[in-house]
């Protein structure tokens, strides 16, 4: 069963300089409403910018997280990330204010003051169920000898399991943690980011980490830690998770099931974090092939013009306000246009394809209240890319969301989709006009 979803109870705040840019900067977490999720607010020169602490808005920096919107952003959040993670924080507002790099404090590199402060804040449940992202089929994501994969298993837990490997004096580290059941305060939160020394030497003589000591950083060299000491024996492997469940908290809820890694960082953490959300989209997507038409073919016809052989969409699925459609366009062999492309070798045209997505598009802004009665006529395309061929057979699952609406244009971004695979992806922009009687 699942628990209910959980904020914090009051304000609290931490100050301190960031790991690599060394600037003072204060972090605030404040309270957030059920269903908000993590939010960013960053503050800087007088500009504001609300950043949504999801994968889709990761700014690739090396060695960190960063999430941006517009020109500000915030990095190095995956500690702050975990923290939240592991002490079942599910909606939360996390203000960062001072320096110019945007860069959260660092602590001592381990999640244990974002840990504090929540602590210190208390956790207060909300009304509302979580909803968790559970694994349902496996998933593999690869770079060089690294390699993550995602598999089904419990489905009120996460299980990860950590294959490390480095030079001596680390040597191979294999480190387990559960959710739920395993202590996240004693066992993980104070597992700090280590460096090797010659990547220390490196990062210091492009200028960063200056205002550090090897007393305030884990740094490894031959004979192990300078001036310092292992809080864990396998405190490395144990970061490497610290890290893992901050960067898939970017899928913007917990997950359920099992994570096997080996020598993952950043980068790949990212990359699963996306590979799990298509999946459960393709997943929400196959399911609701199943449901009773929102809009059947007659209503469409009330709302397009089209007609044999032109009209694209046999039928809508969903239509969530004004904002997001979903329909279908079902591909058989007599449909007229595979008597000439290609004989022999039947391809459903690119161009029919994105038309397809075009006349979704047009229902979609067709349920704003003052578009009644107007006509969508295509205006431009952007960012049109065919990923996939669509034959007889198969069955389009057209998505159409909405980006910007004025009373005279209109600009949607749409998908077509041929099972899991996408097959077509465009932006397209319409003119608004006055529809003439029949």
């Amino acid at each position: 069963m699942n628990r209910k979803q959980q904020t914090i109870s009051k304000e609290v705040s931490l100050a301190g300089p960031g790991l690599f840019s060394g600037e003072t900067a204060t972090l605030t977490f404040l309270p957030a409403e059920a269903g908000q999720g993590i939010t960013f607010v960053r503050e800087q020169d007088g500009k504001v910018a609300t950043i949504r602490a999801l994968v889709d808005n990761v700014l690739k920096q090396p060695r960190r997280t960063c999430l941006k919107n517009g020109t500000l952003f915030v990095q190095t959040i995956e500690h702050c990330m975990a923290a939240l993670a592991g002490m079942d924080i599910d909606n939360a507002v996390v203000k960062v204010s001072g320096g110019n790099a945007g860069e959260v404090p660092g602590g001592d590199g381990s999640s244990q003051a974002f840990v504090d402060a929540i602590q210190e804040a208390g956790v207060t449940q909300q009304q509302e169920e979580l909803r968790p992202l559970i694994i349902k089929k496996p998933v593999q994501v690869t770079a060089g000898d690294a390699t993550l994969a995602a598999l089904p298993g419990p489905v009120d837990h996460l299980e990860v399991i950590y294959d490390f490997e480095a030079p001596a004096p680390v040597g191979r580290q294999v480190f387990k943690f559960q959710t739920g059941d395993d202590d996240f305060v004693t066992q993980l939160a104070p597992a700090r980011t280590f460096v090797f020394k010659h990547e220390a030497d490196e990062l210091r003589a492009r200028g960063m980490g200056q205002h550090l000591s090897p007393k305030d950083l884990l740094v490894i060299a031959d004979g192990g830690p300078i001036e310092n000491k292992f809080r864990f024996a396998d405190e490395c492997a144990r970061h490497k998770v610290l890290d893992l469940l901050g960067d898939l908290y970017l899928v913007g809820r917990p997950i359920r099931g099992r994570i096997f890694a080996h020598k993952s960082g950043h980068s790949l953490n990212h990359l699963l974090a996306k590979r799990l959300l298509e999946q459960e989209e393709a997943t929400a997507r196959t399911s609701m092939v199943t449901r009773e038409a929102a809009l059947d073919i007659r209503r469409i016809q009330r709302i397009l013009p089209h007609r044999y052989p032109m009209l694209m969409v046999d039928r809508v699925l969903q239509v969530e306000g004004d904002h997001r459609a979903v329909g279908i366009k079902n591909v058989t062999f007599n449909d007229i246009f595979f008597q000439g492309h290609y004989p022999g070798t039947p391809i459903m045209p690119g161009v029919l394809i994105v038309e397809a997505m075009a006349q979704l598009g047009g229902i979609l802004l067709s349920q704003k209240l003052e578009h009644t009665g107007k006509l969508a006529v295509l205006l431009s395309m952007d960012k049109v890319k065919m990923r996939h061929p669509v034959v007889p057979g198969d069955q389009l699952l057209l998505e159409a969301i909405t980006v910007r609406v004025k009373s005279r244009t209109g600009h949607v971004r749409c998908k077509a989709f041929v099972g899991e695979k996408l097959a077509c992806e465009a932006d397209i922009k319409f003119m608004l006009v006055d529809s003439e009687p029949l």
